[in-house]
């Protein structure tokens, strides 16, 4: 039966954030994890640069932009990740569908009907096409041209609703704006097509590379999808001998296996506001210890940044003078190596954060 601290170290080390694992590119990195938390630009490039090695802004930015390996846009639980541009059409394919069904009650409350929903996809395809990369505003402001307020909450659910029918994706950064773009004009051509129950076992299969072990509802709660769909995926991995079963936590089989010796010094790591490392399972225990997870989650669906050593919440962490410091706010006394692991990875923060207001245009 696996305990649940080497349960931890497995996961950390799936996300690169245990044992000196780090991957050298921002590609690489999203690779690895297939999504990275999104909802903030700045969080999301400081999960890649955890998880990297010695990965800047700026290299962060050409991923983005010059290469388009990644790309940010609404995917599990249809909510803003950055995931590898290869994978973007399967993933909308499969989960865009039932997030716009999810929607659907406050798409009335918003008085956002079927019609109107098509008719907003295709003017913003239109104006995308003409003038393109628009910011939100920008979009706002073409949609008016339909009778939508420019206050409210509509033109989210619009451009959301675009971006999960597969039609737009988030584009270049314009200074501190995220802008949007046609999907395939962004990314043309670009991944595999898979039928919905291929597609289904794929998100399960690299879920567990990123999580594993976990459970199948670890897998639903992640993906946002139900319960019965988590289910059928496992059952497909099961029956080509994908996958392996200890305990009720699932594994890849054939993936490798964590050495059975442990680190002498712990690996000590500054994850941003809700990283999808502390997202990726049901429960909380493995991450962040019970008598501390009300630090970490506060309420209001805040999941606060965090510092994890070999995989373990051991305290929060906050950016002061526009990321100038950072202020870290430990659960308890901690040792002298921690603490020069933490300087260490405060340094580091400090450098990125520093390097990210450089190069904003």
């Amino acid at each position: 039966m696996l305990h649940q601290k080497r349960v931890r170290r497995m996961r950390a080390r799936a996300q690169a954030l245990a044992d000196g694992v780090r991957e050298d590119s921002a590609a690489a990195v999203v690779r690895r994890v297939f999504a990275i938390q999104a909802q903030d630009a700045t969080a999301a490039d400081l999960g890649i640069r955890a998880r990297g090695r010695d990965i800047t802004a700026s290299a962060i930015r050409t991923a983005y932009e010059d290469e388009r390996s990644i790309v940010r846009n609404w995917f599990m639980r249809g909510t803003l990740h950055t995931i590898p541009g290869e994978d973007a059409r399967w993933a909308l394919r499969l989960l865009g569908p039932h997030f716009l069904a999810a929607t659907s009650r406050r798409y009335q409350q918003l008085s956002l009907d079927d019609d109107l929903r098509q008719r907003a996809d295709h003017l913003i395809r239109r104006v995308l096409g003409t003038h393109g990369p628009l910011t939100r505003a920008e979009l706002t402001e073409h949609l008016t041209a339909l009778g939508i307020s420019p206050d409210g909450q509509a033109p989210f659910h619009l451009i959301r609703h675009a971006a999960l029918a597969g039609i737009i994706c988030h584009g270049p950064q314009r200074a501190a704006d995220a802008t949007y773009v046609l999907l395939d004009d962004w990314l043309p051509s670009t991944g595999s097509h898979l039928e919905q129950d291929a597609a289904l076992a794929e998100l399960a299969r690299r879920y567990l590379i990123a999580f594993a072990p976990a459970g199948v509802e670890d897998f639903a709660a992640w993906s946002g999808l139900p319960i019965t769909w988590a289910r059928s995926a496992w059952k497909k991995l099961a029956q080509s001998g994908t996958i392996t079963t200890d305990a009720g936590l699932t594994a890849l089989a054939r993936h490798g296996h964590l050495p059975l010796d442990t680190p002498r010094t712990p690996d000590v790591r500054l994850l941003p506001a809700y990283d999808n490392y502390l997202t990726g399972s049901r429960t909380r225990e493995g991450s962040v210890p019970a008598a501390h997870q009300a630090r970490v989650w506060p309420g209001g669906g805040t999941i606060r940044a965090t510092v994890v050593a070999d995989g373990l919440a051991v305290a929060t962490w906050t950016r002061r003078s526009g990321g100038r410091t950072i202020q870290v706010e430990p659960f308890q006394p901690w040792p002298p190596q921690i603490q020069t692991e933490v300087d260490t990875e405060t340094a580091a923060v400090v450098r990125f954060l520093r390097s990210t207001a450089l190069i904003e245009p």
